[in-house]
Parts: structure tokens; C-alpha cells; sequence
């Protein structure tokens, strides 16, 4: 799995570490990367089966899995101390961190998660599922920003919706790899280890999320022992892109408050 490490260079910086939701790819986080990178070394990665880090996922790929080889890259680049800001899926990635290598994540940023899948957004992966295995890789696509931004948000930017569209095709992670990913992603539980995470959690949500209701936030945040919810108002699932501005604000608000834990 390539790093790629930008902002402060020196070994002894903070570490944020930006993980990516079920698209994998480091490019979601362009909307961050100048606010970031001014103040920490910031990792960021292509998640295996997806951009650059091509391979086969396994049949019973877990969230476990995930975290491990996760870990393993970051070690191999002695980055042994770090936190991790993860959008929907890779929020998750980093309470499996949390659970399986609690000594080495400091604090964590979970960005429209949840503690268990809820009924709503199972039936909007179902019909993903059903998409991607019925109509085809364009038509799974092309419903994409549907779940992702507003539809006054991409009613503005057609272009960019014509772009997306033609990218993503392109560089499409490949049918078995990504219900591979997608089953890790629905068996994501923490339920019965919640309280197991002490670290410092801001858990962030937008309340016009169509894929991932902002209860499933609340929820998330309530069972934790340390954590912070933060709402917006609008921005839909990927409000880190959509309205970046504020978005960069709250988060490096938290970071800010939390730089000393």
C-alpha cells in the first residue's frame, strides 16, 4: 500500500491520517489538504483493492483486515503514533484501530458513521448492490452523487458531475472488489466494544445525509466514553466537499482543542 505524506515533514510532527469512505481513494480529501497540511504531517492512502493499491480482495475481507493493513503500512514508514480523520468507512477503519491497536491512534474523527448499519442505509446499499450487478458499472456510477451531495449542490455543477462520472468509470475498483468491500463495510459492528474506545472521538454528520441518517451520529457518539458530536446543517454525505469551508473549520476547531490529549 503506497503513502503518500504531505505537509510537515519532520518524524516528530502531529500525524493526521485521512481515510477515504467505500471509494478508497486519497483524491476525496483534495477539499482539505491546504488546511491540513499547514499544521500536520498528513498521510494519505489509496485502500487496497482500490487506485493504486490494486490487488484481489479476499472473500471474507473484514473491517479487521482493513485496520491491520492499515497499521502494517503506516509502521513500515515508522509512523507509530498518529490520528485519523475517516469518512463514513474510513471513520470505521479507525475504531477498529482504536480496538485492535489502541496504543498506536490517539484520536479519532468519524464523519457520518455509525455504530451499527442502520435499516436506511442497508436498503440504500442493497439498491447500490442491485445496480452495480443488474445494469452495470455506469449505472451504479452515474446514482452515485445521488447519495453523495444535495441535489441543489449538483444541479450547480454539472460539469463536474459529467467529470466524476467519466473518472470514476474509468478507475471503477472492479465488481469484486468493491462488494468485497461493501460486505466488510454492512458487518461493521461496535456495538459490544464501544466502551472499549477511550480515545477522543469527534463524531461529525450532516443532517440532509440521504445515505447515513445523522441519528446514526448520535447514536455512535453516546456510545462512546470520549466523544464530541458536531453537526451541519447541510452538505449531504460528503459535506467535506460540498460545503469544505465550513467543514474545515469544525475540524480543525476539534483538532485544535484536542493537539495536547
Amino acid at each position: 500500500m503506497q503513502l503518500d505524506i504531505l505537509g510537515l515533514q519532520d518524524p516528530d510532527a502531529p500525524t493526521l491520517v485521512l481515510a477515504s469512505g467505500l471509494g478508497g481513494v486519497a483524491g476525496f480529501w483534495q477539499p482539505q489538504l491546504a488546511a491540513l497540511a499547514a499544521r500536520y504531517r498528513v498521510v494519505l492512502y489509496d485502500q487496497r483493492g482500490t487506485g493504486r493499491s490494486s490487488d484481489q480482495l479476499p472473500e471474507d475481507y473484514s473491517m479487521a483486515m482493513m485496520a491491520a493493513e492499515l497499521a502494517d503500512a503506516l509502521a513500515q514508514h515508522n509512523i507509530l503514533r498518529f490520528s485519523l480523520v475517516g469518512h463514513a468507512l474510513g471513520g470505521l477503519i479507525g475504531l477498529q484501530l482504536a480496538l485492535d491497536f489502541p496504543t498506536r491512534i490517539q484520536r479519532i474523527v468519524v464523519i457520518n458513521g455509525w455504530l451499527a448499519l442502520h435499516p436506511h442505509t442497508q436498503r440504500c446499499f442493497e439498491a447500490r448492490q442491485a445496480l452495480l450487478l443488474n445494469s452495470g458499472v455506469a449505472a451504479f456510477v452515474r446514482a452515485q452523487p445521488l447519495f453523495l451531495y444535495p441535489a441543489e449542490w449538483m444541479a450547480q455543477h454539472q460539469a463536474r458531475m459529467a467529470q466524476e462520472d467519466h473518472h470514476h468509470v474509468a478507475h471503477f475498483q472492479g465488481q469484486h472488489n468493491l462488494m468485497r468491500r461493501l460486505q466488510a463495510l454492512m458487518h461493521a459492528d461496535f456495538r459490544a466494544q464501544a466502551e472499549a474506545i477511550t480515545q477522543p472521538v469527534l463524531v461529525m454528520a450532516s443532517q440532509d445525509d440521504l445515505l447515513v441518517p445523522w441519528s446514526c451520529s448520535a447514536t455512535l457518539a453516546r456510545a462512546l466514553p470520549a466523544a464530541t458530536e458536531e453537526r451541519m446543517a447541510w452538505g449531504g454525505h460528503a459535506m467535506s466537499v460540498t460545503d469544505a469551508e465550513n467543514f474545515n473549520a469544525l475540524l480543525l476547531q476539534w483538532l485544535d482543542q484536542t493537539d495536547d490529549v
